[in-house]
């Protein structure tokens, strides 16, 4: 193998990472959705 290979490689994914990293702190946070139930458990 070429010197080198496995540290050109790790800079290729903390680059995507970091890149990933940014465009999810952009996303809207999804809400969790509280489900009504009936006050009476036998319906």
């Amino acid at each position: 193998m070429a010197d080198g290979y496995i540290e050109k490689h790790q800079l290729d994914y903390e680059a995507r990472k970091e890149a990933w990293l940014r465009k999810k702190a952009h996303l809207p946070k999804q809400q969790k959705r509280l489900i009504q139930r009936p006050d009476d458990e036998a319906l």
